[in-house]
């Protein structure tokens, strides 16, 4: 018994699981802290996609969340709050006593409860990292305390994860946008991407040499190294530093909200012991108990499942109509991942502006909504704000790209402008009608460039972006407009 006993648990993965848990349960942390400031203006009982309209048609085996049961404000509140509280006891390891139940139970609430906002919150959860937190945080519940030794199995999953999540992002651009194959894809996508930070002006202007490196070693990172990742210390501790090295710039140059945090994370639970001790890292002590019915039934069990539910992700790996960032089952225990499978070559922005005039008329003045982060102002700097994340930043980003019927909760959007909806306007950084709110909003369209210098401007101000007009993307709406007051109502989002 002894043998087995060894042979389902590892000596070799006590530090790297005990310090895993904290930094998933930070990840944590930050995913429920977005959802309790932004959840109630995006998917509450008057959001901009009511989670309740959304229940009311979908069916709890395909959608499974706690919100079928209520789905008010309180409720969507009340579930955030739990989740941070949740997240606050596992970073200080109150899940890490000698009592198993309570670290299975503490991991599966959480992810229970961000579960429920990933199936009900629609659109605006419906991001590859997303699903990645609930992949990892899956396996979590099944990592057990510090004071059990850790499953073998464990760190396979989470290579077998991560190499599923670097390879799916390099195969699906080698399928899809040709600039990834001729190496210019990086002429682009800095200038182009969701939410710019202050360094991708920088990259933007490095020499076309470099941005085609850049791709090469893209390709190198996603493609090759990832098959590193399953050998001996010896070639895979290289590969997961290159990996790290590759996520680290990704984040001096953007803000893909907590994809490269959670990337990081899953590198750092690839590792073992042994390279921790290298660095220096230690533990109080590693003395721990096997728990025999916990590694012999229900860990085989859960490793069992994912190696059967892998099957859909592992062949769409290898389909030439890949999907990416997809689920095949309502639980998202094992996904499908990719990233920027196509890039833009032009940058819109979507402008929303009001006006207090009776009637728009040509010279009416029209004033701008200004975004968290999204650009806007051309004087404005990017902001780093990763791994934090503005979901209504990321939606008008996307919207720009279609019309505005591909994303109909944009009329919302002017509707609760409309009426200065308080929850809607925190979702915003500047009000320009903050005494009384507009009589029509519309939304205009304009292509966004870097500048190609960072210099002053007659009023002194330091240019970050230029831009011109390119079409109206939405016409002057007004609430006294019969037609747009039912087609709301008609849509349930005006009683």
């Amino acid at each position: 018994m002894g043998i087995v006993l060894l042979s389902a648990t590892t000596q070799n993965w006590y530090l790297v699981r005990r310090w895993t848990k904290r930094l998933l349960s930070l990840m944590y942390l930050n995913a429920f802290l977005i959802a309790f400031h932004q959840a109630p203006a995006l998917v509450g009982e008057y959001g901009l996609l009511p989670m309740r309209h959304f229940l009311a048609r979908a069916n709890f085996g395909d959608t499974p969340t706690l919100f079928f049961l209520n789905s008010s404000n309180p409720v969507i509140y009340g579930v955030a709050v739990a989740g941070i509280l949740l997240s606050l006891a596992a970073i200080f390891g109150l899940f890490d006593g000698r009592r198993i139940w309570l670290s299975l139970l503490g991991w599966a609430t959480l992810w229970l409860c961000y579960l429920s906002f990933v199936n009900a919150g629609q659109t605006f959860w419906g991001f590859g990292w997303e699903m990645l937190i609930l992949e990892v945080g899956f396996l979590a519940i099944f990592f057990g305390p510090n004071s059990v030794a850790a499953p073998a199995v464990m760190p396979w999953l989470f290579r077998w994860l991560l190499f599923r999540l670097m390879f799916g992002a390099g195969m699906i651009k080698v399928r899809g946008d040709s600039c990834w194959l001729d190496l210019t894809c990086m002429y682009y996508h800095y200038e182009t991407q969701p939410l710019p930070n202050p360094l991708s002006w920088f990259f933007h202007h490095l020499p076309s040499g470099l941005h085609k490196i850049e791709v090469g070693f893209t390709h190198f990172v996603e493609i090759i190294v990832p098959f590193g990742f399953f050998f001996p210390p010896v070639i895979r501790w290289p590969a997961l530093v290159m990996t790290a090295f590759f996520q680290f710039v990704l984040l001096l140059s953007g803000n893909l909200a907590w994809l490269n945090f959670m990337t990081l994370v899953l590198c750092f639970g690839c590792l073992d012991d042994q390279a921790l001790m290298r660095l220096g890292v230690t533990a109080r002590s590693s003395m721990h108990q096997y728990v025999r019915w916990f590694h012999l039934c229900l860990v085989p069990v859960v490793a069992t499942l994912i190696l059967v539910l892998s099957y859909a992700p592992f062949k769409n790996l290898l389909a030439r109509e890949q999907q990416m960032n997809a689920s095949f089952d309502p639980l998202h225990l094992v996904n499908t991942y990719g990233a920027f499978g196509s890039v833009t070559r032009t940058r819109y922005e979507l402008v929303i502006e009001g006006t207090d005039d009776d009637v728009p008329v040509a010279n009416s003045r029209w004033r701008a909504y200004e975004f968290k982060r999204k650009p806007g102002d051309i004087s404005r700097m990017p902001q780093q704000i990763s791994p934090y994340y503005f979901k209504l930043d990321w939606q008008i980003w996307f919207a720009a790209m279609t019309p505005y019927w591909d994303h109909p909760w944009t009329l919302n959007l002017v509707a609760k402008l409309l009426q200065n909806d308080a929850g809607t306007l925190g979702l915003l950084a500047h009000n320009p009608f903050p005494d009384r709110a507009p009589k029509f909003i519309r939304i205009e369209r304009y292509e966004y460039h870097f500048t190609d210098a960072l210099e002053p401007d007659d009023d002194g101000r330091i240019l970050w972006w230029k831009r011109r007009h390119s079409d109206a993307y939405l016409p002057p709406l007004s609430l006294a407009d019969p037609e747009f007051a039912g087609l709301l109502r008609q849509l349930g989002w005006l009683p």
